[in-house]
C-alpha cells in the first residue's frame, strides 16, 4: 500500500510489519479467501499464510481488540464462490463493535461502520453467518453479563452503507458468555439455533427465526468448569436418518464433548420415543429435547473426548468441502487447541464409531506456554495455532498418502508495546526491543527464483530473552563484530555480540558470498539461557561436539538445569520454535551504575562511547553516565537535567552530546577525546518546549538538530561556530498531537537538504523537507534561509495506531540511493518498515 504527497514528489510505501497477536481467546479468524484477520494491540491486523506477511493493519479501536469474525464464514462455502467482496467483525476491550469491508483479491479495505454500541463492557466473542449474499446474522458477548443478536444488511454497491439492527438482547445474569456459535437449524432453514456457554459450566440453546426473538429451548450438562469455546458442524447425514446438527464443546476441565442434535417429527398427544436398540459403542447418553418452529429435536452426548492435559481453549470443525460446485459435505474432524502446548485432530474410526486422536502438533518445549486457539485453513490442509507469546505457529499437510504434518512460515512480532529499534551498523537488519522482555532482528530474506530474486523480511533471531521490561537500545558503531547495548528495568545494561550461527545466518539471508574473509576469528557458537535466567552464556565452538551428558555432568542441581540450546544455522526464515531458543547471543558484559529503570541509550558513530540515562525525579539520578567501548568503564558522569533524560544522541561528527528531557529543556554538551581520555563540557542547556521533550535528532550535515515535545510543537536550533551557544533556527506549525519521536536524514549535502520523520502520540508519521539555515561554503554566499516543507502525511492505514516510540532512517549509504527507508515502532506492538522515494 502506498501514498503520495499532496503536491509533491514524494511516495511511501509499506516494506514490512512485524506484530504479535493479542494473548486473548477468540482473538484470530481465519477467512474463505485464505486471510487470517487478528488482534495486534488496538488494531485489526490482517496477513497472509501464503507469503508469511502481515499485509495491514486497520486502525479505529481505541482500546484492545478481543475478537475478530469474518463474514462470510469458512462454513458459508456455498454462499461465498461468487462473492468479491468479504467482511471483518472485530469487537474490543471498551464494547466496541466494528465492521470492514475486505477486497481479498484488490487487497484493499475500508472502515465500514461503527455497530450502534449497546455492551457496558468488552466483547469477548463474536460469531455470524450469511443468510444471503447480502444479509448475515451475527452474536456477539461481553463480559456485561449480555447476548445480542444483530442483523446486517449489506449494500450491494461498493463502498455503500450497510445497515445493521439489534434482534434481541439475551441476558445471562452474573455469570457472561464467553464463546457462541450459530448455525441454521437442519430442515428449517429459516430458523437459528445459538450455542453459548460460560462461566456457569452449562451450554444454553437458543433458537428463533432470522428476524424475530429468540427463545431458551434447554441446557447441556456435563462440563466441570468453564466452558471456553464452541462450534457448530453442518447438517451431517447419518444412515438413513435426516439431517443431524453436531456441537462442540470444550473446557477448562480439559475435555471435550460432542452433542448430537436430531430431528424428530412431532406426533400428537405422544411423547417422543427415545431410541432403546443399537445399544453398545456407538450408542449416545441421551439428552433434553427441545422444539424450534414445527420440528422437534434430540439433544445427546455423542462422544467425551479425553486427552488434552491442560485447559483446552478452542475447538473447532473441519471446514467443508465442496462437492460438484453445489453441495457441501461436512468432514467429520475436529481441531482442539490447549494450553497443554499441543493441538489435536479427532476423527471418528470407520468401524467402531469411537472419536479418536489421530493428528498431534505442537508439543513445543519451553519455549513456549501454550495457545489460545486453533483454526483450519478453508481447504482443511492447514492448521494455525495462536499462543501465549504472542506468536503463530502453522502446520500444513504436507504427506500424499498419508498425513505429514510440517511447520511452516509465519508473521511473527512482539507481543507488547515495543520501546526502541536501532539499525545494525550496516544497515542489513532491524533490532527491535519490547516490554514483552525481547529483543529481536528483523531482516530482509533474499530467495532465488526462476523469476528473479525475492525479497520478503521475516524476524530472523531472537537475541535476548530478558526478566525485565527492555526500555532501550543501542549499537556499536565502528569496527569489529556486531554488538549492541540494551537496558531495562533492572538498572543495568548488558552488551550482547553475535554468534557465529547469527553471522551465518545473515549470510544466507543476504545471499552474499564474501562471508569468511572476516568472521573467522568469531569462536562462540551460540548462547543458552543460564539455570536462574540472569544471564546468556556462550556456547564456543569446541563444546559443540561433546556429548549431552559430559556438558550436564558439572555437579550442579538437576532441578536447577534447563534444556540447551542448540546454536541454529538458518538457511530459510525461522519458524517460531527455532527462534525460541536457538538464536540467542552470548551477554559479554554488565554495565553497573545507574539507580533506577534505564530509559535511553546510545553510541558514538566511531564505537567509543555509550551513553546512558534512567527514569529520575532528582538531578543526582539524572545524570547522563558515558562507557567507554572495550574497557566497558565509566568514564564521566554528565550533570544538566533534574528529571528523567528521554533521548540522547550524539552529532554526526561525535563533537556533541545533545539531551533532552522531562524537565523540558534541552542541554548540549562538547566531547572531545585526547588520547586515552574523554573531556565533556556543558555548553548550553536550554528550557525549549512547555511540556515534556520526548525525542530529538541531529542534522547529518551540520551541527543543527530538532527538538519535539508534549506541547505539540517541533523546533529546529542551530549550535553556533563558537560552540558557546544555541540559536533557534525555526518552530514547525503546531501538530495535531503530542510529538513523542524524530529522525533526521539528509540527502543533498550542498543545500543541507534532509528529511525530518515526525510521529506522534496517535500513531501518525509526517515527513517535512528541511533545507538551508547554514553558512554556505561556496561563493561566500552567506546564509541561506531556512525553509520547511510538509512533504507527505502517511496514509493512517500506514501508520501506527497509537504513540510512535522510535523513528530510525536506515544509513542511506546502503544499498539503493534513489529510494530511503525508514523503520519505526510503537505502543501497537508493531515494527514497521517504509520506503521513501521521490524528489
Amino acid at each position: 500500500m502506498a501514498a503520495r504527497g499532496v503536491g509533491g514528489g514524494v511516495a511511501v510505501e509499506r516494506v514490512f510489519i512485524g506484530a504479535g497477536c493479542n494473548r486473548i481467546v477468540n482473538n484470530v479468524s481465519w477467512s474463505p479467501s485464505g486471510l487470517v484477520a487478528f488482534g495486534a494491540q488496538n488494531a485489526v491486523a490482517i496477513f497472509s499464510p501464503e507469503s508469511a506477511q502481515i499485509l495491514a493493519t486497520l486502525p479505529g479501536h481505541k482500546a484492545v481488540v478481543n475478537c475478530t469474525q469474518w463474514l462470510p464464514t469458512n462454513k458459508d462455502a456455498i454462499k461465498v464462490q461468487d462473492m468479491e467482496r468479504h467482511y471483518l467483525l472485530s469487537g474490543s476491550a471498551d464494547g466496541v463493535i466494528m465492521i470492514w469491508e475486505i477486497h481479498p483479491k484488490k487487497r484493499e479495505w475500508s472502515h465500514m461502520l461503527q455497530v450502534p454500541e449497546m455492551h457496558k463492557r468488552g466483547v469477548t466473542c463474536l460469531t455470524g453467518m450469511m443468510i444471503s449474499d447480502v444479509t448475515a446474522i451475527f452474536a456477539s458477548t461481553s463480559s456485561d453479563g449480555v447476548v445480542l443478536i444483530w442483523k446486517i444488511v449489506f449494500s450491494s454497491t461498493v463502498g455503500g452503507k450497510c445497515n445493521v439492527s439489534c434482534l434481541d438482547s439475551l441476558s445471562v445474569g452474573s455469570k457472561p458468555m464467553v464463546a457462541l456459535s450459530v448455525a441454521a437449524l437442519p430442515g428449517n432453514k429459516s430458523h437459528a439455533i445459538l450455542a453459548m456457554g460460560g462461566l456457569d459450566l452449562k451450554v444454553h440453546i437458543y433458537f428463533g427465526d432470522q428476524t424475530g426473538k429468540f427463545t431458551h429451548a434447554c441446557e447441556l450438562k456435563g462440563h466441570a468448569d468453564w466452558i471456553r469455546s464452541l462450534d457448530f458442524s453442518l447438517p451431517v447425514i447419518l444412515d438413513s436418518e435426516k439431517h443431524n446438527l453436531f456441537l462442540v464443546s470444550s473446557s477448562q476441565d480439559k475435555t471435550i464433548r460432542i452433542w448430537k442434535m436430531a430431528a424428530h417429527a412431532l406426533s400428537s398427544g405422544s411423547p417422543i420415543q427415545s431410541r432403546k436398540e443399537d445399544i453398545g459403542l456407538t450408542s449416545y447418553i441421551e439428552g433434553p429435547i427441545f422444539v424450534a418452529g414445527s420440528s422437534s429435536y434430540q439433544v445427546s452426548l455423542e462422544s467425551l473426548l479425553v486427552g488434552h492435559e491442560d485447559w483446552v481453549y478452542s475447538v473447532e470443525w473441519q471446514p467443508p468441502s465442496l462437492i460438484n460446485g453445489t453441495n457441501c459435505h461436512q468432514p467429520m474432524s475436529i481441531l482442539s487447541a490447549s494450553m497443554d502446548k499441543t493441538m489435536m485432530i479427532w476423527r471418528p474410526e470407520k468401524t467402531t464409531g469411537i472419536w479418536l486422536n489421530v493428528v498431534t502438533v505442537g508439543e513445543l518445549s519451553h519455549s513456549a506456554l501454550g495457545f489460545y486457539g486453533g483454526h483450519w485453513a478453508p481447504d482443511g490442509q492447514s492448521i494455525l495455532a495462536h499462543g501465549y507469546g504472542g506468536s503463530f505457529h502453522l502446520w500444513r499437510n504436507a504427506g500424499l498418502d498419508y498425513e505429514n504434518w510440517q511447520p511452516q512460515k509465519v508473521p511473527s512480532g512482539h507481543f507488547a508495546s515495543v520501546s526502541d529499534l536501532t539499525w545494525a551498523k550496516s544497515g542489513k537488519y532491524l533490532l527491535s526491543v519490547s516490554h514483552d522482555q525481547t529483543a529481536r532482528v528483523f531482516a530482509p530474506w533474499r530467495i532465488e527464483e526462476t523469476s528473479g530474486d525475492k525479497v520478503s523480511w521475516h524476524e530472523i533471531a531472537r537475541p535476548q530473552v530478558h526478566g525485565h521490561d527492555i526500555n532501550c537500545v543501542t549499537f556499536i558503531q565502528g569496527a569489529g563484530n556486531h554488538r549492541f547495548v540494551s537496558g531495562a528495568d533492572e538498572k543495568v545494561a548488558r552488551v550482547f555480540e553475535a554468534p557465529l550461527s547469527f553471522l551465518k545466518t545473515l549470510h544466507h539471508a543476504m545471499s552474499q558470498n564474501n562471508f569468511y574473509d572476516f568472521h573467522e576469528q568469531v569462536q562462540v557458537l551460540g548462547a543458552n539461557m543460564s539455570a536462574l535466567g540472569l544471564s546468556q552464556k556462550p556456547i564456543y565452538m569446541h563444546t559443540v561436539n561433546e556429548s549431552p551428558a559430559s556438558l550436564h555432568n558439572d555437579g550442579a542441581d538437576s532441578l536447577e538445569t534447563i534444556p540447551d540450546a542448540v546454536p541454529t544455522v538458518l538457511t530459510e526464515p525461522p519458524v517460531e520454535e527455532q527462534l525460541a531458543w536457538h538464536t540467542l547471543w552470548p551477554e559479554t558484559h554488565k554495565l553497573y551504575g545507574h539507580g533506577n529503570e534505564l530509559f535511553s541509550l546510545c553510541c558514538d558513530h566511531e564505537g567509543k562511547l555509550i551513553a546512558s540515562s534512567c527514569k529520575a525525579q532528582t538531578a543526582t539520578v539524572a545524570e547522563i553516565w558515558l562507557w567507554e567501548v572495550g574497557s566497558w568503564k565509566a568514564i564521566g558522569r554528565l550533570h544538566s537535567h533534574s528529571l528523567t533524560v528521554t533521548q540522547l544522541e550524539f552529532s554526526h561528527d561525535d563533537a556533541f552530546l545533545l539531551a533532552v528531557s522531562r524537565d523540558r529543556q534541552f542541554s548540549v554538551f562538547s566531547i572531545s577525546k585526547t588520547g586515552d581520555e574523554v573531556i565533556h563540557q556543558l555548553i548550553a542547556k536550554q528550557e525549549a518546549h512547555k511540556r515534556i521533550i520526548w525525542a530529538c535528532s541531529w542534522n547529518p550535515f551540520s551541527h543543527d538538530f530538532a527538538t519535539g515535545s508534549r506541547d505539540k510543537t517541533v523546533k529546529v536550533w542551530s549550535v553556533n561556530k563558537e560552540a558557546s551557544s544555541v540559536d533557534l533556527l525555526a518552530t514547525l506549525p503546531q501538530f495535531r498531537d503530542s510529538v513523542t519521536a524524530l529522525s533526521w536524514v539528509g540527502r543533498d549535502q550542498s543545500c543541507n537538504a534532509g528529511f525530518l520523520a515526525i510521529g506522534m502520540d496517535n500513531g501518525l508519521i509526517e515527513l517535512w523537507s528541511l533545507s538551508g539555515g547554514r553558512v554556505a561554503e561556496i561563493n561566500d554566499m552567506g546564509t541561506s534561509p531556512f525553509t520547511a516543507v510538509c512533504a507527505i502525511r502517511f496514509d493512517p492505514l500506514l501508520c501506527h495506531v497509537s504513540t510512535v516510540h522510535r523513528l530510525r532512517w536506515r544509513n542511506p549509504d546502503f544499498g539503493d540511493t534513489k529510494t530511503l527507508q525508514l523503520a519505526s515502532c510503537g505502543a501497537d506492538q508493531c515494527v514497521r518498515v517504509f520506503e521513501v522515494s521521490g524528489q
